[in-house]
């Protein structure tokens, strides 16, 4: 059922027609996107699960072009999680990679049109930001530092753009940029000029940053769905107004 939906909204942004989902848009308009760059014309109905996509051209949104190819990353992310920053064992890391190779769950995730191949590739790029961020402490401020930072950063908003699940692994960068910050509160060597260094350049790359960006998504999904959908009751006259084929599209809307 779940393909039936994502697939629905994927046609949705390539026919660029309104409408109205429970979850943030980042994941349906990459969805659409690998559909549009596939050659699929978004013409599939995605009426009910199991429908033969017959000369449909589903590939791109489904597996090669998507879906499967952020999963395939999703080992080796896992991978250098493990080995690089947490448990530094090579064995461990390699059991850890290949647990995920073979998880049944990923591999049916993997096949079909869904959210939860991208939201995972986000999440775990988060985390392996975060550990590599902080193996830079002793070089603050450095290129690498700077880049592992608002990596982390790039990352929450494409989690949270994706799922709103995406909230935990907010909370967890959260809570380690806290403790982070109060390790260098307490380090008395540190100025607090320079402690204000520090809390600003994670004000800018894990809130500013990430806020700008899931902004910006919302705005191109805006910019992107101009016709008139199924969608448009949910939201006011002046913005129906604004929907080509919409029986208010045009109309003068008094304030």
């Amino acid at each position: 059922w779940d393909e039936t939906h994502f697939g629905k909204m994927g046609s949705y942004y390539i026919n660029r027609t309104f409408f109205f989902d429970v979850h943030p848009p980042l994941g349906k308009m990459l969805i659409g996107l690998a559909g549009y760059l596939s050659g699929y014309d978004g013409t599939f109905p995605f009426q009910k699960p199991g429908d033969r996509y017959e000369q449909h051209n589903y590939i791109g949104m489904r597996g090669v072009r998507l879906c499967r190819l952020v999963s395939s990353w999703l080992a080796f992310l896992c991978l250098s999680i493990r080995m690089l920053e947490l448990s530094k064992s090579l064995p461990a890391a390699l059991l850890t990679a290949f647990i995920l190779i073979f998880d049944t769950g990923c591999i049916t995730l993997s096949q079909y049109i869904l959210l939860d191949p991208i939201l995972m590739f986000f999440l775990m790029g988060a985390v392996l930001s975060m550990v590599k961020c902080n193996s830079c402490a002793d070089r603050p401020f450095s290129a690498s530092w700077w880049f592992w930072l608002s990596l982390t950063g790039v990352s929450l908003a494409g989690a949270m753009g994706v799922k709103f699940v995406g909230l935990f692994v907010v909370l967890l960068v959260g809570l380690n940029t806290i403790y982070d910050l109060w390790d260098l509160l307490g380090n008395l060597s540190l100025s607090l000029v320079m402690f204000g260094k520090h809390l600003l350049a994670r004000v800018l790359c894990l809130i500013v940053l990430p806020l700008a960006l899931y902004t910006a998504m919302f705005a191109v999904h805006f910019a992107v769905l101009n016709r008139s959908g199924p969608g448009d009751g949910f939201f006011s006259s002046a913005f129906q107004s604004q929907l080509i084929g919409n029986n208010l599209h045009n109309v003068s809307i008094p304030e």
